[in-house]
């Protein structure tokens, strides 16, 4: 694959990453931002730089940008004798993105429970697919340490 088709697969999967993002509820361009810095080879990118690779405003760019540092999914470094800001994915520990989902997934468990707990008829269509939801995420809970402890085993 030379150089321009690898350059249009990087934008294409920009637009799949931000698109999955903003399915889990993050900005339109805060997403594309995210993605930007997570798929290009380039791995800082000044604001301009930003906003002339997404084609978006400044004034997107800039509240997109500061959405994603209060989610401290991004932060930013300057060089000495440089004033501009360099934006960068912010690393953080390998689990915590699993760890978030973890939490999402037992969010969600509750929910499940509390929908279940309020039907009139608990065996209904709609709760035993509740159910088995509920047992599916129970063993991704009840083996999720395990699983860490053998990935770091493994290290």
């Amino acid at each position: 694959m030379d150089k321009k088709e690898r350059l249009q697969l990087q934008k294409d999967l920009i637009e799949t990453i931000g698109r999955n993002y903003e399915q889990d509820g993050l900005q339109p361009v805060a997403a594309r931002i995210s993605a930007l810095l997570m798929v290009m080879d380039k791995e800082e990118f000044t604001f301009d730089e930003i906003v002339d690779e997404l084609q978006v405003s400044k004034s997107s760019a800039s509240v997109g940008l500061k959405v994603l540092q209060a989610r401290n999914m991004i932060e930013y470094i300057t060089y000495p004798g440089d004033r501009k800001r360099y934006f960068r994915i912010r690393i953080l520990d390998s689990f915590h993105l699993i760890d978030e989902f973890r939490r999402k997934i037992s969010e969600k468990k509750e929910i499940l429970s509390q929908t279940i707990s309020l039907k009139e008829d608990p065996n209904s269509r709609n709760s035993q697919f509740f159910k088995s939801l509920i047992k599916m995420t129970d063993l991704f809970l009840d083996n999720y340490e395990k699983l860490k402890e053998q990935y770091l085993k493994n290290m």
